[in-house]
């Protein structure tokens, strides 16, 4: 009986270990939750550019769209520092076979015109050069 007690709780211990393991593997720790932080700061920038670039290379669009203003950015901080950011884009003039994007004036014509709410967020390790899209989601204004 004792043998018995002895294995179960083992069993038990095992499986707690394991899950703990599983679970910190799936989801890093939050070590700071989303916080406010400025919508200037280099890092929002740099993972707003990303954003944008991953948004228009998935656009089925042919022109390219661009920030018109951030109305919102976070940083969370786990094993990597997640920024949240939400910004109003518009699709610009400059079709997707010219290349050129960064520089691009935005659509004036009203029938071209097109405007989007999105939130992104977006991993960045910058020790490790790395950026990744956690969400994109964009809707009509």
């Amino acid at each position: 009986m004792a043998r018995l007690c002895q294995a179960l709780l083992l069993l038990m211990v095992t499986v707690a270990l394991l899950s703990r393991r599983i679970q910190a593997r799936d989801s890093p720790k939050i070590i700071r939750k989303f916080q406010n932080i400025s919508k200037s700061y280099v890092y929002v920038q740099q993972a707003l550019w990303y954003a944008m670039k991953e948004y228009n290379k998935a656009s089925k669009d042919s022109y390219y769209f661009r920030a018109v203003e951030i109305l919102n950015s976070q940083e969370q901080v786990t094993d990597s520092l997640e920024y949240y950011i939400e910004a109003k884009i518009a699709r610009t003039m400059c079709k997707k076979i010219s290349g050129e994007n960064e520089n691009c004036l935005f659509q004036q014509n009203p029938e071209m015109q097109k405007v989007y709410f999105c939130t992104f967020i977006v991993r960045s390790k910058p020790w490790k050069f790395e950026l990744n899209m956690l969400k994109k989601q964009c809707k009509d204004v």
